[in-house]
């Protein structure tokens, strides 16, 4: 078993390597599910207020609450396939690396997915969305301190490998590819020893 996760500021590529997981039949666990249903729980809208539930979750219940409600969907994932590797995406914090390191040992690594402000700010464009409107969101740089605000730069200074994502899209997703088959030491660079 291997549990790979991602860490990466917005527009860095998370979402990018779930979707190889997906289209490999890699069990994918994306924590910022687990605050879009709080969102929904709360009636609020995730697109508006997914920040701000973030944040409250993790005041209410301590850092490392995103990483507890993950843990039995990652777990069920593990019990319900038969695939030898779950995906993880998105962790924010070296709490949640803490967490999930606790829970599934050397089964555990991490994964830095870095790309530019200027790259990431051009991704984020492109995809229309996560852009401030009149009816709220934030900016790339808000989010970029919110995220860094949870702990994200001690959770990528942790990270066991690092991807570069400044390539091609085509030649992203084959190194996620690869990592999802053979493992992060196959093409990213250690971090961590």
């Amino acid at each position: 078993m291997r549990v790979i996760a991602t860490v990466g500021l917005p527009g860095s590529g998370k979402s990018e390597a779930a979707a190889v997981a997906r289209e490999l039949g890699v069990p994918v666990v994306t924590m910022g599910d687990v605050i879009r249903a709080e969102c929904r729980d709360r009636g609020l809208d995730p697109a508006t207020h997914h920040g701000e539930v973030a944040k409250a979750l993790r005041a209410e219940q301590g850092p490392g609450a995103i990483a507890e409600r993950s843990l039995p969907i990652i777990e069920a994932r593990i019990a319900e396939t038969d695939t030898e590797t779950v995906l993880v995406d998105g962790i924010r914090s070296d709490t949640e690396v803490d967490r999930f390191e606790d829970a599934f040992g050397k089964a555990f690594s991490l994964l830095s997915i870095e790309a530019p402000f200027d790259v990431r700010a051009e991704r984020v464009a492109a995809r229309g969305r996560d852009t401030p409107t009149e009816d709220g969101g934030e900016s790339l740089e808000e989010r970029d301190a919110r995220e860094r605000g949870f702990g994200m730069d001690d959770a990528i200074a942790r990270a066991d490998y690092t991807i570069s994502n400044t390539d091609s899209l085509a030649a992203f997703r084959e190194r996620i590819e690869t990592v999802l088959r053979a493992g992060p030491e196959a093409v990213a660079d250690r971090t961590r020893s």
